[in-house]
């Protein structure tokens, strides 16, 4: 599909999306500034590593491949794959959705491409989502959530491969206890780097579901705009994600 094709993408609903059924592993919680000590989801019910108890007392946390979006088979491009927790979260001006560790009993990634549901096999993909779930203990997830929402309110632009990308922050009603939809808006280039006129955006979503916090990064393929219509969509099977994993 070439590239003008590409960014006139017509627009088409979601599915009602399903959740992933296999347990996976998760990581220990750190002290560190960053999101302590992280491993990725297994393939299979069991574990690795040696998660670590809470400070509670209540024995230790995993993340399973349930507490994932996971996309019905009209959207799913291909498996999703574990990724590492740093390289899944977003940058802006700074480390915004960096957990602070001290609260996190648990952290994991995931990556998933997606199409449109009638795209031709050979059709290039439509897009990526990045999926961070953080597991916390006591106040820790509304503590992350205030902390992002502060720290993405104060960065209204940021520097990336020589263009400014806009951001532009706000709450999502009736999504999950608490949900950030923050919106990065940049220049439209080719593949080169050269400007083509018009602009491209890529969505983050930050959910909050009892202790848990989902971060999703929608992007278009290869610098092109994801589809708004389905963020709503994204961040609802999220909360289904989560909520069907804390019970």
């Amino acid at each position: 599909m070439t590239e003008p094709v590409r960014r006139t993408r017509r627009l088409l609903g979601l599915p009602l999306l399903a959740t992933a059924l296999l347990a996976g592993a998760c990581a220990d919680g750190g002290g560190d500034a960053g999101q302590g000590t992280t491993s990725t989801p297994a393939p299979t019910p069991t574990t690795s590593g040696t998660p670590s108890p809470s400070s509670s007392g209540r024995g230790p946390v995993t993340i399973p491949r349930s507490a994932f979006v996971d996309l019905p088979d009209d959207l799913r491009k291909s498996a999703s794959q574990p990724m590492e927790v740093t390289d899944a979260l977003p940058r802006l001006c700074a480390e915004e959705f960096a957990s602070g560790g001290r609260s996190v009993t648990a952290s994991a990634a995931m990556t998933a491409i997606y199409k449109q549901p009638k795209d031709r096999p050979e059709n290039v993909p439509y897009g990526t989502l990045n999926q961070t779930v953080f597991a916390f203990e006591d106040t820790g997830a509304t503590d992350y959530l205030r902390r992002v929402r502060a720290a993405v309110t104060s960065c209204r632009s940021f520097p990336q491969s020589e263009v400014t990308v806009a951001v532009r922050s706000e709450p999502m009603a009736g999504v999950g206890d608490d949900a950030l939809l923050v919106t990065l808006t940049r220049p439209a280039t080719g593949l080169d780097g050269t400007r083509t006129g018009g602009t491209t955006t890529s969505q983050i979503t930050v959910v909050k579901v009892a202790d848990a916090v989902s971060v999703v990064h929608d992007q278009g393929w290869e610098g092109t705009s994801n589809n708004p219509d389905l963020t709503d969509d994204f961040a609802r099977a999220t909360v289904r994600s989560l909520d069907s994993w804390q019970r």
